[in-house]
């Protein structure tokens, strides 16, 4: 039987809404859910004589972006007209960049952790990364919104026209919808760790079109399937599922019908029902010269010299992947704990300001992604956004490394930390919670429950299937007896050394 190997080949476009104050090539302020066509002047709305400014903090966002992307940044990068005519886009074309984009030729590492997220399960790499390569980033503005009111017309709102995009273009280096998915998370919160963007998804900051195809290997030939663009999509569970959808849907196609592929039929674009669960073929995919682009001659090119170049590297701040690694060698975390911890970049470097403060590196991290994360769950916000002094939760993380308080303690401690912002060694004392290590004290609670549960100790000596949950109870009431005073790891050991008697 011929054998046959279907290999994905996926590269993915991004469009992130730049966190600037105004637009790109005006004034007006970017309001999220402002009252429609409130925020629009003549040079967005295109009226006729109108001449655009260049945004400068939104070139110096993209090309910050770029950097962090390894990407070559031009030293001359220019503006031109892409001409299209849809009823959200007043000057029937978009100011973007062509030939000449800010930044290309770049890399861009995923975690394997988030590949494992997206496959459902914990990765096990220590390695960790695999790289993508950047095609190019461009900046470019943002069309304004269709509302489509029933079948006899649309609402235009143009708001969010001349809002700065920076689009992103990789190259067709993702092999499957978890790779796929890992690559999107990782650069929102590249985005976010930059402050070039909020990545808010629920506002349309970040939205993704993998481009899929298909090479099939068969009776000793290579075919490739056609290349469905998926437009517009602002979930990172749509990219997954929409990919491996496409995927699926090509083979067939192509299992159906062996003329179909990308020689036939080129390039088309489809969209995402996620009620249904499939692709929807719109169009045929647009070539470069149906845009009719041109230089734009309101705009002068940019020239990025060295100093300036130099400037915005040298505010780089340090990148998430560089921070995780660099918390799996200087604590021995796992790679997966240090992906959680280097999640938010406030929350990181409160990390790091604490450890800074003090604390034993794996300590603090064991209770930032417990009761510290917990804390922040309930007030539905970040471990940064508690307000606790770096200096207190060092603190914390010693009292529980020298064994003065239990895990146990700590969460509770770590509760009373953000009401009353004392020290918790003052705490500890004031509320008498310091951890019992006197050996005499210890013997009378375990005697006692050895007394009182004379059968889980009877299990916990002489039957080796029960013995472990009979001793893990026993060590229990110990607990119990202490009021969670009392040293866990003497308890054991002191028990250990009993049932040797």
């Amino acid at each position: 039987m011929a054998e046959f190997v279907a290999r994905p080949i996926i590269g993915l476009e991004i469009h992130v809404q730049l966190a600037t104050r105004t637009k790109m090539f005006c004034g007006c302020p970017l309001e999220f859910g402002a009252p429609p066509n409130s925020r629009v002047c003549p040079v967005c709305g295109g009226l006729p004589g109108a001449l655009p400014v260049i945004n400068r903090q939104a070139f110096e966002y993209a090309v910050r972006t770029a950097l962090a992307l390894n990407c070559r940044i031009a030293a001359l990068t220019k503006w031109d007209r892409k001409s299209y005519y849809y009823p959200d886009l007043p000057k029937n074309y978009q100011i973007s960049q062509y030939d000449l984009p800010l930044g290309s030729d770049g890399r861009f590492e995923i975690s394997a952790a988030e590949v494992g997220d997206a496959a459902g399960a914990e990765s096990t790499s220590t390695a960790g990364t695999r790289a993508v390569r950047i095609r190019r980033a461009h900046l470019e503005e943002d069309a304004g919104k269709n509302t489509h009111e029933g079948l006899d017309h649309t609402r235009v709102d143009l708001n969010r026209a001349g809002t700065p995009l920076l689009e992103i273009v990789t190259e067709p280096d993702l092999a499957n919808a978890d790779e796929t998915y890992a690559f999107c998370v990782e650069l929102q919160r590249l985005v976010r760790h930059l402050g070039v963007s909020e990545a808010d998804m629920q506002k349309g900051h970040m939205r993704f079109e993998p481009n899929v195809n298909v090479a099939i290997t068969f009776e000793g030939r290579e075919y490739r399937t056609p290349i469905s663009e998926i437009k517009n999509l602002n979930s990172f569970r749509h990219v997954h599922d929409a990919v491996a959808y496409e995927i699926r849907r090509q083979v067939a196609a192509w299992e159906a019908d062996r003329d179909y592929t990308l020689d036939k039929l080129g390039k088309m674009n489809f969209g995402w029902d996620d009620v249904r669960g499939v692709t929807e073929f719109q169009r045929g995919k647009e070539e470069a010269h149906d845009y009719r682009y041109f230089p734009d001659p309101d705009l002068t090119p940019v020239t990025v010299d060295d100093a300036w170049l130099n400037e915005l590297r040298g505010g780089l701040c340090e990148l998430p992947l560089t921070r995780v690694s660099r918390y799996v060698e200087q604590h021995g975390l796992s790679r997966v704990d240090a992906d959680n911890l280097a999640a938010d970049r406030a929350s990181a470097e409160l990390f790091d300001a604490a450890v800074a403060a003090g604390a034993d590196g794996r300590t603090l991290a064991r209770q930032f992604l417990s009761f510290w994360a917990a804390e922040a769950n309930r007030r539905q916000g970040t471990i940064a956004k508690l307000g606790v002094d770096p200096a207190h939760m060092a603190d914390l993380a010693r009292l529980v490394h020298e064994g003065l308080i239990n895990a146990t303690t700590a969460a509770g401690v770590a509760s009373m930390l953000i009401e009353r912002r004392q020290s918790p060694t003052v705490i500890v004392e004031a509320e008498g919670m310091l951890q019992v290590r006197d050996e005499g004290a210890m013997e009378r609670w375990i005697n006692e429950a050895i007394a009182a549960n004379p059968k889980a100790w009877a299990d916990a000596k002489g039957i080796p299937k029960k013995a472990q949950a009979a001793l893990g109870f026993i060590r229990g009431q110990v607990m119990k007896l202490s009021a969670g005073k009392a040293d866990p790891r003497m308890v054991g050991e002191l028990l250990e050394k009993k049932l040797r008697e």
